[in-house]
């Protein structure tokens, strides 16, 4: 018998790291464990962390706090980037038992049954250099979708990215073995789901397999209803894959998230990022070609060191003459360990903010201006168990988040609508046409 009881989990930052809690979740659980919700008193408070920003950080520390105010006697574990990157820092925080780095987190429960929590706080953390066995895995809880981890780790090294010391190289499992957790999801409920990694785009990069291979093999596994890529670089999004995921597949939906971080290439240079602004703009106009309803977000970064007004401007007036439909907008922020930070010429803050604002209100505009060229249309849309004050909602096969009277008998089912109005908070009004069965 275990001498731990309950547990709770929180995740911090990317799908990835969603699909990561949810697979460490699943190993306590099937070791006796309940998992529970974080006001319930848990006798193991597990944090997953991310640490692409200052916020994250913070947000971890205030978890801790938390933590002890719901249950001072509860045994704390952060794991994470975090806590690859600054393990010390984590360690000395009041009330942490133990800290696990990108090598260790997968062996938390072993860890747990064997450590003496009287002692200092524990620190597991190899050097990341050591990190090179890939960890299946996949999120459950949410009925509707699950992140089905495909690729792990980054070879990039973007000037202002700490992701390759936080999680190691590139690496992935073989198609065979990827397919046979996708089939693990298709025996549950779940309709929908999100292929994650860092960078999927680079799946089986040293073999003879590769991502476009891997999304066919994927669209052949029969209980998933839907697929969509979480993000992809642009530099790897080739036309084969556009064109299959658009129209040839049975399973993947019109919907692209594909950074450009800057729409200055002298930035673009900078920050190492592998593709010019021209690129870029191809890649949207050959998914527009294929298929002009599909939904595209950009992830944007405002701040980077040296970004003058003008190089901000030459963002702006691009990503306006882009078709796409929203915008991530990131400020930048300085990291420990990045090549960014020692280029100097910082940006204030307060003109990063005020920078941020301006991009936030052009992806105000471009998702209104991509809701309103999908009036009258109609979508399938999945709707999900939330009811938000008598309301429900879902999201078409393109990513346009419909609102419908509540109906339990409608929760993860697929069900065919036209859209007719937009309503004040910027979600689709719809009528439901003809009921979908899967």
């Amino acid at each position: 018998m275990n001498q731990y009881k309950k547990i709770t989990l929180y995740t911090l930052g990317c799908k990835l790291n969603y699909s990561e809690t949810s697979t460490i979740a699943r190993s306590f659980e099937e070791a006796g464990y309940a998992r529970v919700d974080f006001d319930d008193t848990p006798d193991v408070f597990i944090i997953n962390t991310c640490s692409v920003t200052e916020n994250a950080d913070k947000k971890c520390k205030q978890l801790v706090r938390k933590a002890r105010k719901v249950n001072p006697n509860t045994f704390i574990a952060i794991i994470g980037c975090y806590a690859q990157l600054k393990p010390s820092e984590i360690a000395k925080i009041e009330g942490v038992n133990i800290v696990l780095g990108a090598n260790e987190k997968f062996n938390l429960l072993e860890h747990l049954e064997k450590i003496d929590r009287t002692e200092k706080t524990l620190v597991l953390n190899s050097n990341i250099k050591q990190t090179k066995e890939f960890i299946p895995g996949f999120s459950l809880g949410d009925r509707t979708r699950s992140f089905l981890k495909i690729q792990d780790g980054c070879d990039y090294f973007c000037t202002f990215c700490t992701i390759p010391l936080a999680r190691g190289k590139s690496r992935n499992a073989d198609i065979a073995s990827t397919v046979l957790e996708a089939e693990k999801i298709a025996a549950t409920d779940v309709k929908e789901v999100v292929l994650t990694g860092v960078n999927i785009g680079d799946y089986g990069q040293g073999s003879d397999e590769n991502f476009y291979e891997l999304v066919k093999a994927l669209d052949e596994v029969k209980g998933i209803d839907r697929y969509r890529i979480s993000s992809i670089e642009p530099n790897l999004l080739s036309n084969e894959i556009i064109e299959f995921t658009l129209n040839k597949s049975k399973r993947f939906v019109p919907h692209f998230h594909i950074p450009l971080q800057t729409g200055n290439d002298r930035l673009l240079k900078i920050m190492r990022r592998k593709y010019e602004r021209s690129l870029y703009a191809d890649r949207v106009a050959t998914i527009k070609k294929f298929n002009p309803t599909t939904c595209i977000g950009v992830d944007v970064i405002v701040g980077f060191p040296g970004e003058t007004d003008q190089d901000f401007l030459d963002t702006v007036n691009f990503i306006k003459g882009l078709d796409i439909s929203y915008l991530h907008v990131f400020t930048y922020s300085e990291r420990a360990n990045t090549t960014a930070i020692k280029l100097g010429d910082a940006v204030p803050m307060n003109v990063r903010k005020e920078r941020s604002k301006q991009l936030h209100i052009l992806s105000d505009k471009k998702k209104r201006a991509f809701y309103e060229s999908n009036l009258g249309k109609t979508g399938t849309v999945l709707f999900e168990s939330d009811n938000s004050n008598g309301w429900m909602s879902g999201f078409t096969e393109n990513y346009i988040k419909v609102k419908f009277p509540f109906d339990d008998k409608l929760c993860n089912t697929f069900q065919y609508v036209y859209m007719n109005t937009i309503d004040s908070d910027g979600l689709m009004l719809c009528d439901i046409i003809v009921p979908v069965t899967t």
